[in-house]
């Protein structure tokens, strides 16, 4: 007999709905990898601020801010009221660390460091903490550009670990590694695509071990995987590279189908509403068949990618080409509107809370666009005057940005 049976039947009610409430409660508020939920970027019941400001001895709609030991530009994840970031540091950047934070004041409530097992050669203006971690709800596990993969549980306790570069030693490049952990039916998948040894390696949730290989073309890809469930039932892992796409099956790692056109070296995927909208040719719409390639519904070359991934909300695909903001049609194609933002580079991709997408460029600025009427208008700003490249989690009516040094939290009083 529990504790909770003592109690009479009425109480015993109160206390059952209450517990499923908050649980409900912290669920609605994870964004537990890149891009959040599924990876699409989406909270549309969310509405953080749509101006805030740190700097110039003003501060404005930041409800808090910590110090990082390290820099990183991986996307922060939101699970119920802990923020956790991945981190480096160090003369070589080889102290890698995943920083647990609660989300109501910032105080810090755990760190984890390791030593880096493979190599931490980045470009100057990344990090080894460039892959976003990942979290299944009862662990994280996280990827450095070092080919490090952890495991940890919420508490912080280290459950497994691999230095995936010690069984693939050449599987890196002198840009550094990015591609952001996904994770699936108890399988962690870490794309370790690079101009040497390339590959895709899918672990074991549980232990670490490795569930299947696969050899991929030998060129850098620095795109998050995708996952898609066929028609048949069947989970597929999409990995795309500047030589195609594929299709794998989640358990088995068996190639299910192919795509011949050369995708984008860093805007990734998204699969939306029956669609996966491949970066190449611009926009490349395609409908995934079982035991068949894929059938185009429509590309558009006017939808160009570079950094940034595409968001689908509703019936519209917004895309960042360079500067400027895209808003097309999903079932055609068909350009609506765009618009152009201040600024000079975007390497965070957009997320949308409630009807406005949040947008951030490498300058700290990050433009709210109301898209809810006929036309794109920016209507508010952000100003944190750091250096940005990661992508905004999304919590509680409240934004998570990261830059190398700082993590804000950007909610209302």
């Amino acid at each position: 007999m529990s504790v909770i049976d003592h109690f009479p039947a009425v109480v015993r009610q109160t206390l059952v709905l209450a517990v499923l409430a908050s649980v409900v409660a912290a669920a609605g508020a994870d964004w537990p990898r890149f891009r959040g939920p599924d990876g699409r970027g989406l909270a549309p019941a969310s509405h953080p601020p749509i101006e805030w400001n740190d700097g110039a001895g003003q501060t404005k709609n930041v409800a808090w801010k910590v110090r990082l030991p390290g820099r990183g530009c991986s996307c922060p994840l939101v699970l119920g009221d802990r923020v956790l970031v991945s981190c480096s540091d160090g003369y070589r950047q080889d102290q890698l660390s995943l920083n647990c934070y609660d989300a109501r004041d910032g105080r810090r409530i755990w760190q984890r460091t390791l030593w880096a097992t493979g190599r931490t050669m980045t470009h100057p203006t990344i990090a080894p903490a460039a892959p976003s971690p990942v979290s299944d709800g009862k662990r994280v596990y996280v990827l450095f550009s070092s080919n490090d993969v952890a495991c940890y549980d919420l508490a912080g306790n280290l459950i497994w670990l691999r230095g995936l570069m010690l069984d693939y030693p050449n599987a890196s490049n002198s840009l550094g590694m990015a591609s952001s952990l996904v994770i699936a039916e108890e399988t962690v998948i870490a794309k370790l695509e690079n101009d040497s040894q390339s590959l895709t390696v899918a672990l074991h949730a549980e232990d670490g071990t490795t569930r299947w290989v696969v050899d991929r073309p030998a060129v850098a890809s620095w795109s998050t995987p995708v996952l898609w469930r066929a028609a048949d039932g069947n989970t597929e892992v999409v990995l795309q590279s500047v030589r195609g796409f594929t299709a794998y099956d989640l358990a088995t790692g068996k190639q299910r189908w192919q795509f011949a056109a050369g995708g984008s070296a860093q805007a990734s995927v998204v699969a939306a509403d029956g669609l996966l909208l491949l970066p190449a040719r611009g926009v490349t719409a395609v409908k995934p068949r079982v035991g068949r390639n894929p059938e185009v519904v429509w590309d558009n070359n006017r939808l160009r990618c570079n950094t940034a991934t595409p968001l689908v909300y509703q019936d519209r695909v917004y895309v960042l080409s360079g500067t400027i903001l895209k808003c097309a049609e999903l079932a055609t194609g068909k350009l609506r509107w765009q618009l152009r933002l201040k600024g000079r580079r975007f390497s965070a991709s957009p997320v949308l809370a409630g009807d406005r997408l949040y947008i951030t460029g490498e300058d700290g600025v990050t433009h709210v666009v109301d898209i809810g009427g006929t036309k794109g208008k920016v209507v508010g700003t952000g100003k944190l005057g750091e250096t940005i490249l990661a992508t905004p989690a999304v919590g509680d009516d409240a934004l998570l940005i990261r830059s190398h040094q700082h993590l804000w939290k950007i909610a209302r009083p």
